[in-house]
């Protein structure tokens, strides 16, 4: 065959696509157990931040089986659908949240930190320019914010990626999800100096309004799934 001509060339560029997508291949496979065990590890720190708990230096898988007693997983009606520990972390929020209200999975860790009973939810929205998540744990009230975790795909850095910061999840501590007749109002992000009329509130991040707004819908669409088991 001609080195120099066009069939020789286009050839030889298929043969090195094919066997460099063989071994892209075999590479993932061969690290697709490694990447998921990396990423429940990452999920577990998560949890665990939304319980204020120093992850530094510490083994955060003991932690997480030492602190987070039960897993439950429930309906929006408040019914238990499981009890297995396991079962709701296993649950992926985003096809959860694909569907109707009264179909989802709903999952809930279960705490204990000093002695006191702590739940943590899962919460997920939109930012200015991808998805943010997050965590919420409340005290055995079912509504006093315990501790908050947040973090984002790709906000801007110095604006709305602030929502990642000790500084802001702080904020959230010690707030109130229902109102005195204990109907579920979530918390609003307000710019400095305006008013939330119905509930409680934490200060936007200045310059990350858009980023603000989607942590303050997050909470209330995610939260309020929850609304009949913070009511029990």
């Amino acid at each position: 065959m001609n080195t120099n001509g066009n069939n020789y060339t286009l050839i030889y560029a298929i043969v090195m696509v094919v066997v460099v997508a063989l071994l892209l291949a075999l590479v993932s496979s061969g690290l697709k157990d490694k990447q998921n065990e990396n990423a429940a590890l990452d999920k577990k720190k998560q949890i665990l931040s939304s319980l204020k708990v120093e992850l530094k230096g510490q083994d955060a898988a003991a932690l997480y089986n030492t602190l987070i007693v039960k897993e439950l997983v429930v309906d929006a009606n408040a019914q238990t659908v499981s009890d297995v520990k396991g079962d709701a972390f296993a649950i992926d929020i985003i096809k959860e949240g694909a569907k109707k209200l009264e179909e989802r999975k709903l999952p809930i860790y279960v705490a204990q930190v000093d002695s006191k009973t702590k739940y943590i939810i899962s919460v997920r929205g939109a930012g200015l320019w991808g998805p943010i998540w997050g965590y919420i744990a409340l005290n055995d009230d079912k509504n006093t914010v315990y501790g908050a975790f947040f973090s984002h795909a790709s906000e801007t850095p110095g604006l709305g990626a602030e929502i990642a910061l000790p500084a802001f999840q702080e904020s959230f501590i010690g707030k109130h999800i229902l109102s005195d007749a204990k109907e579920f109002v979530s918390i609003a992000v307000m710019k400095a100096g305006q008013k939330s009329e119905k509930s409680e509130q934490v200060d936007a991040i200045a310059g990350g309004t858009i980023t603000s707004k989607g942590v303050e819908k997050m909470l209330l669409n995610s939260i309020g799934q929850y609304e009949a088991f913070l009511k029990q």
